[in-house]
């Protein structure tokens, strides 16, 4: 048996392990991972670089890709990975372990490499954590027959920010890899725990007059800070954890993208070009190389870097510049390790330089005035393990000793900046002491090691059980204006142990899906299980629960339940509805697929004093019961309501989807007449839109679309058509993708046949019911945001020779090629925009038709033109620069020619314009 400590991190995994027969004493050992360094030749290496490269056809020579335990599948992981990516840009995924932690996209999707083009095989961020934990796992296999990877003991590390979502992903990519017995460590607790095991014989006289530690944990995606309190007793030291930070994705990787662009900025000063997608890649690996050499030991004054050519720029070959030390010392130690005072925060500053790679990184790279907000957090905790009280309001605890992790600090300037920095905040101290590492690299997978070592009472365990706390949602009082939320599990917990929350009931109905909403937070508050606190912002939303809940009778039945909640043995949360009159109880699930569109509201309002009156008005047109209504009735019965409700703009989202409720149980009585079907859609459509952003509106969604199916019964009237698309386009944000897929399967023959004038006519008539709407049918496929980046090319195309065939305004054509090319998705995966190629041939369309001439054309160019600080989406500078200067020249509003300029968020206005649509009042996207 072995005890096995797998780091899977950003930019390099490591793997060590201690055979726990040999008790207190045994030692730490590394694995040297197996991989293919170049083709056809294979090496042990203390670390595997955490990259997937997806070869193309017969790229790579048949053979040559074998490993001693076999061949490497279609797939080729480690150094020859990262060495063939960069030569072969485009075709290797890297930081994946970053991309596990992005809300903004399908986790679980094939996304990766980001902006890779269509005909490479593309990996989830899952799959390819997976990949790197399998070839892992094979290789130990490989040199230990006799101990399988999957029946040891294995320790998997994670950042300490990850929250529940992220390390639930990274527990399905172990399982994925075959692994099931394994726990996950926290990555500054398990460098820590290296420290402790190498000085396990001194451990006490190594942190004499050490009380507080701050552990700073700068990988290569994220950064991480941790307190750790030591304290004395009669046994000897004693180690409790009193705080992690907030998620920080802040590391070596900005670092390298911010020296990239120092490199294209001087290979194209006039900035009307940019590097390509490859050229990129290899400007990124250059930086890196470039940093590590500029600021490592014996640095040279100046770094050359050359990048491969492309076009008429040859010279022999490649682009080629310099990198000066002082630049790097100017954009890397100034840029994210300035000298920054106790009392600076993080400030909210533009994403450009930080958002390169596509993922959201923290907009501000000081990495000091993020440790600087994360003393204030836990000010009163670090005192109190310090033994002294504040000296004043907003005054930092001083740490005694600082420990270092991730390969950041290999740079010895950074390390150096980093203490400097952070002991200069109390001026009238000493340096603040620098605890010595072994290895940055290798320390994490180590301390994982022996962290296992100590579950089994071999060593001094590091205490203080949860680093969060979490909380869920409950119903707001009528006459409350704060949120309740239910503390479930309190900081401190420990692993392994439930708690039942048996005082507080919640009534489910069994069949129905149901919701809760859960938060967490690092903050030091002092909350027991059970507890209900007003809602603040120091609770931090996750993604949320739901589920439908069916009985052992499988019957509809309201049900009392309470919450039972843990933590697994694992490190993760679990939770369950736990029946209060039956032997039953039903797993709650976190939704992990994107979610950064879509956020839930937590407050249940009560209705107005005339829902009623308003709910029976609608009945009485589409009740079971025929009542004697006239056309009249049926034509105004939205008027009607607004009698009742008031005008319908104002109509907030609970009153909606109660009127919702109630208009879907009548959804069969829609066909009694043309008018009862036309208003059936259109008030449908009204009080679902934008089809999320309330909770269960995704089940909302997926019943409404069971009227797809039989489409229109009164097909001869084109009004009833209108409402029909109308509605779709309404809700397409709730419907899934492959329901987005059934209902774009169904428009694309006809549209192909009505959009472009020109276009040569497929053979035959198109059988069945002829749809009519055009326009709407268009507006309803551009909304389609689940789409392929394909069909939305061969769509946009379509319009696009529309359009350009007319010449003329009116129409849905300008809008729908806006939010087809849109570079940023309303509720979508940026995953599925359209190539920037294809984008910017729409945008120069538009500006060569004259943007004042079109209806919708400005803003359309605005979305198309939309900077994200994402290279792979964004259009070239020089053809955003004139699409600026064209909108102003149209006086177009000022938010658009921001969304041209900055990396801005949209105004609600613009969110509806976007939809095509007015939003719910108190809805934001």
């Amino acid at each position: 048996m072995h005890i096995v400590g797998i780091d899977l991190g950003t930019t390099h995994c490591a793997v060590a392990s201690v055979d726990p027969s040999k008790g207190p004493t045994a030692p730490v050992e590394d694995f040297p991972v197996p991989q293919l360094v170049r083709q056809g030749e294979v090496s042990p290496r203390p670390l595997l670089p955490s990259c997937v490269y997806v070869p193309a056809g017969h790229e790579l020579a048949a053979g040559s890709l074998r490993l001693p335990w076999g061949d490497s599948g279609s797939q080729v992981v480690g150094e020859l990975a990262r060495w063939q990516g960069a030569r072969v840009p485009g075709r290797v995924v890297t930081s994946a372990k970053s991309w596990l932690c992005h809300p903004g996209v399908d986790r679980s999707a094939p996304i990766l490499p980001w902006g890779a083009p269509a005909d490479v095989a593309k990996l989830s961020p899952v799959e390819a954590s997976a990949l790197l934990l399998q070839h892992m796992a094979r290789a130990w296999n490989h040199a230990h027959p006799e101990a399988p990877l999957a029946q040891q003991e294995v320790v998997i590390t994670v950042p300490a920010s990850f929250d529940e979502a992220a390390r639930a992903l990274t527990v399905s990519a172990a399982r994925k890899a075959g692994l099931e017995k394994f726990t996950l460590l926290e990555e500054p607790q398990a460098a820590f725990y290296d420290y402790t095991a190498r000085h396990r014989k001194d451990l006490a006289q190594s942190l004499e007059d050490v009380r507080l530690v701050l552990v700073v944990d700068v990988g290569g995606g994220t950064t991480d800070f941790t307190l750790v309190h030591a304290g004395v007793s009669p046994e000897g030291p004693m180690l409790r954890r009193l705080a992690v930070g907030e998620h920080l994705m802040l590391g070596g990787d900005n670092m390298d993208a911010a020296l990239a662009k120092r490199v294209e900025e001087k290979l194209f000063p006039d900035g009307n070009r940019r590097l390509s997608a490859t050229q990129w890649t290899q400007a990124i690996q250059a930086a890196r190389t470039a940093k590590e050499a500029l600021l490592g030991n014996n640095p040279p004054e100046r770094y050359g870097v050359s990048l491969v050519s492309e076009g008429s720029r040859l010279l022999g070959g490649s682009l080629s510049t310099e990198l000066t030390r002082e630049e790097a010392e100017s954009l890397v130690m100034d840029g994210f390790f300035p000298r920054s005072g106790a009392q600076e925060r993080p400030r909210r500053v533009s994403r450009m330089a930080l958002q390169e790679l596509g993922l959201p990184y923290a907009q501000d790279a000081a990495i000091t005035r993020h440790l600087a907000a994360f003393l204030a957090q836990h000010a009163a905790a670090g005192f109190t393990a310090l033994g002294e009280t504040a000296p004043a309001e907003g005054a930092l605890p001083r740490p005694d000793a600082i420990l270092l992790n991730g390969g950041v600090f290999n740079s010895p300037q950074l390390a150096e900046r980093l203490v400097e920095a952070v002991s200069a905040w109390w001026p009238g101290a000493p340096r603040i002491r620098l605890l010595k590492h072994e290895s940055l690299e290798l320390a994490v997978a180590r301390g994982a090691a022996w962290y296992g070592l100590v579950r089994r009472g071999h060593g001094l365990k590091i205490g203080g059980g949860a680093a969060r706390a979490y909380y869920v949602a409950l119903q707001r009082p009528a006459d409350s204006t704060e949120q309740p939320v239910l503390c479930l599990i309190p900081r401190g917990f420990e692993e392994g142990n439930q708690v039942d929350i048996g005082e507080r009931s919640f009534t489910l109905t069994l069949g129905r899906p149901v919701q809760f909403t859960l938060y967490s937070t690092t903050s030091d508050r002092i909350d027991k299980p059970g507890d209900v606190v007003p809602l603040t912002e120091e609770l931090k939303p996750l993604p949320p629960i739901h589920t439908v809940l069916k009985g052992a009778a499988g019957k509809t039945a309201e049900v009392p339940v309470h919450l039972q909640a843990g933590l697994t043995e694992i490190g993760t949360l679990e939770l369950f509805a736990v029946s209060n009159v039956a032997d039953e109880r039903w797993r709650l699930e976190f939704e992990l697929r994107g979610t950064s569109g879509e956020r839930e509201l937590t407050v249940t309002e009560s209705m107005p004093a005339r829902f009623a009156e308003a709910k029976e008005n609608a009945e009485r047109v589409y009740g079971n019961k025929p009542l004697p209504i006239g056309p009249k009735d049926v034509k105004q019965l939205s008027r009607t309501l607004e009698k009742v409700l008031g005008p319908r703009e104002t109509w907030r989202v609970p009153v909606l989807r109660e009127l919702w409720s109630t208009l879907f149980a009548g959804a069969s009585k829609r066909r009694r007449t043309a008018d009862h079907e036309r208003v059936f859609y259109s008030l449908t459509g009204y009080t679902l839109r934008p089809g999320f952003g309330y909770p269960l509106d995704h089940w909302r969604a997926e019943q409404t679309f069971t009227l797809f199916e039989p489409l229109v019964q009164h097909h001869t009237e084109k009004s009833v058509w209108i409402e029909f698309w109308v509605m779709w386009r309404r809700i397409a944000g709730g419907l899934s993708e492959a329901q987005q897929r059934k209902l774009y399967d169904y428009l694309k023959p006809h549209l192909a046949r009505k959009v472009p004038l020109d276009a040569p006519q497929p053979p035959g008539k198109l059988k069945g019911i002829q749809p009519e709407g055009l326009d709407e049918m268009v507006r309803t496929a551009a909304s389609l945001e689940h789409l392929e980046p394909g069909d939305k090319a061969e769509l946009g195309g379509w319009v696009a020779a529309r359009l350009k065939a007319e010449n003329k305004s009116g129409g849905p054509w300008a809008w729908a090629l806006g939010r087809l090319g849109a570079r940023v998705p309303l509720y979508g995966s940026s995953h599925k925009v359209v190539d920037v190629e294809v984008a910017e041939a729409w945008l120069s369309l538009l500006l060569e038709l004259d943007l004042k001439h079109i209806d919708g054309a400005p803003f359309a160019a605005a979305q198309l033109a939309r900077l994200t600080g994402d290279r792979m989406r964004d259009i070239s500078p020089e053809l955003r620069a004139k699409t600026a200067q064209a909108l102003r020249a149209a006086k177009a509003a000022d938010t658009w020619v921001r969304m041209v300029t900055e990396v801005v968020a949209l105004e609600a206005a613009d969110e509806a314009r976007a939809l095509g649509d007015t939003l719910p009042a108190g809805l934001r996207l």
